[in-house]
């Protein structure tokens, strides 16, 4: 495993030059600068959003223009995903300086949160149908926020010109989807709270159903008013009074003021980016968990998975092993590094990479224990409880700008709660719900003030050593996404496959003695050879994954949807 620092905004070409070549290595995909197919794409969840997104493109949008389009369609025909009351990760790649930028619009916890706010007066975890449909669960949103500060540095086009397709469709109504239909008529607290009803409910009293209207013009209100103002639309002014007023609402009401919501700044930086191979992969910094999803690459880098496919058993359990390796290492030490310091460096050297491959064993054993990397401090372990109910989108442009954003209002419609048209989050159950042994040690993602809670959504961009790009891909599926993600990325760059091929392959989430999978997916003998190892599926590990990504190829740009949901890639 090659070493290399973390960088942001730093030319590909000046990060890469002191490194050494691989041991195992497979060619790159060649770029497509003389392809005769696609050259610029959208990836994304739902068929609406893609298309509003290459309106943009064709009107010479940019990849970060085009976000701002498909978010806010998302917002309206996916709520049960994300939208303009959640946050995100994005992954940027400028492809005329070859930087590749990480912003960070993930929600942050009002001044008046407390570290035991999800526990009631015994000390006992709140159920979660309870937690989840609080006041207290709602964090400051940021997508918006995040949004407008990546298009203000990489945009082409005006704002206010951005949502048109967003406020046409709340306006005029749009189809429901069988998915969100699905959700509609699902039995999660969210889809049965006050707002919800009232919103999913017909004239003659019956919910929404896949090919009915649905009309949204109070979110159609919202989106005029973000394209005239900006995210100062959501967090001033009466929508952030709204927002106020719904939070403090009981059950467990909430403690967000306009005041932390005036407050809140997205953030700018760092990517990390480390070798994989003859590639080079980048994703958001901590609270994101992406940096896990490197380290379990330099695992694998310890292994033969390259010379091997999916239909070799041992492929798949040394990604199982790799996985619980990971996830262990994850849930101890990850969290907001502008509070607990995240050891990143330490968790991607290459000695202790290597150190942790050497576990993987040839049978499964008992869950692995977090190792201890250089710069870890003493951490109680980790109680969080991170739900599904997220997003994956990527844009590539025409001048080859690339966008992977993963976005997300947490749970399924996130609290039920709605204010102009759209769904709070419930973001602020991403914090662990038990703050620290009985010692007194904090567990790394405890809540705090102003504190923003870990999240497993780590939208990726792959490049080649000369910094171009190669692909882009990520996925929700609350903690399942790092192996939905890792999935992908071995499946892309380890074994060939085109990205759909890739994404419809078994998910296999590994985390702790928690193994769980998709045994129909498998080649014949795999599921029997991987249980006489130790690898034994129960279930099929939560909410389904939902990758979304886009490759270049000789021929041109290549996307991919995943297979369990409605999305689709589109280019021209």
């Amino acid at each position: 495993m090659l070493q290399l620092q973390r960088f942001a905004a730093l030319p590909l070409a000046l990060a890469l030059a002191a490194c050494a070549t691989t041991t195992r290595e497979a060619p790159a995909p060649a770029p497509a600068a003389a392809a005769a197919g696609p050259q610029v794409m959208v990836a994304a969840a739902n068929p609406l959003a893609v298309e509003a997104g290459l309106d943009v493109l064709r009107k010479g949008g940019s990849a970060v223009d085009a976000a701002v389009a498909v978010q806010s369609v998302l917002s309206l025909v996916e709520p049960q995903s994300s939208g303009v009351g959640g946050g995100a990760f994005m992954t940027y790649y400028d492809a005329k300086t070859k930087k590749v930028v990480a912003y960070n619009g993930r929600e942050t916890a009002p001044a008046g949160a407390t570290e035991d706010m999800f526990l009631d007066s015994a000390g006992k975890p709140l159920p979660f149908p309870v937690a989840v449909t609080s006041g207290k669960a709602t964090g400051v949103p940021g997508a918006v926020a995040m949004l407008a500060m990546a298009q203000a540095q990489h945009g082409k086009l005006a704002w206010k010109d951005l949502f048109d397709d967003a406020e046409r469709l709340a306006a005029d109504g749009f189809v429901v989807s069988p998915r969100l239909a699905g959700m509609i008529a699902s039995p999660f607290p969210q889809a049965g709270t006050p707002d919800a009803a009232a919103y999913f409910t017909k004239p003659d009293g019956q919910r929404y159903q896949a090919g009915d209207v649905l009309k949204n013009p109070a979110y159609a209100q919202t989106v005029r008013k973000i394209a005239a103002e900006g995210p100062k639309a959501l967090l001033e002014g009466a929508i952030a009074e709204a927002i106020v007023a719904k939070v403090h609402e009981g059950p467990l009401p909430g403690t967000i003021t306009l005041a932390d919501l005036k407050s809140y700044k997205p953030k700018a930086g760092e990517a990390v980016c480390r070798p994989y191979r003859l590639y080079v992969v980048c994703v958001p910094d901590a609270p994101s968990s992406g940096a896990a999803l490197l380290e379990a690459l330099g695992i694998l880098s310890h292994t033969d998975i390259d010379k091997r496919g999916p239909g070799d058993p041992q492929a798949w359990f040394l990604f199982a092993q790799a996985s619980r390796l990971m996830y262990a290492d994850r849930d101890r030490y990850f969290g907001d590094p502008d509070f607990t310091p995240v050891p990143i460096e330490g968790l991607l050297e290459d000695s202790y990479v290597a150190q942790r491959a050497t576990l993987i064993g040839d049978v499964a054993g008992p869950a692995p224990a977090p190792g201890a990397p250089r710069g870890a401090g003493a951490l109680a372990p980790d109680a969080t409880r991170e739900p599904g109910g997220t997003s994956h989108f990527v844009i590539v442009d025409a001048d080859g700008d690339v966008v992977s954003m993963t976005t997300t209002v947490e749970s399924i419609f996130g609290t039920g709660r709605m204010v102009g048209g759209f769904f709070l989050n419930n973001q602020l159950t991403d914090f662990s719900w038990a703050p620290a042994n009985a010692d007194g040690t904090k567990a790394a993602n405890a809540v705090a003030p102003g504190k923003r809670p870990r999240s497993s959504m780590a939208p990726t961009i792959v490049l080649d050593r000369e910094g171009r790009f190669v692909a882009a891909i990520g996925s929700p599926g609350g903690n399942s996404i790092l192996a939905y993600n890792l999935k992908a990325l071995v499946a892309i760059l380890d074994w060939k496959m085109s990205v759909a091929d890739a994404f419809a392959l078994p998910n296999l989430i590994a985390r702790g003695d928690s193994i769980a999978s998709e045994p129909a997916r498998y080649a014949p003998g795999v599921v029997d050879a991987l249980a006489a190892k130790g690898i034994a599926f129960k279930g099929s590990g939560g909410e389904g994954s939902g990758l979304h990504g886009v490759m270049v190829t000789p021929q041109g740009l290549q996307g991919g949807a995943d297979d369990r949901r409605e999305g689709v890639a589109k280019g021209f």
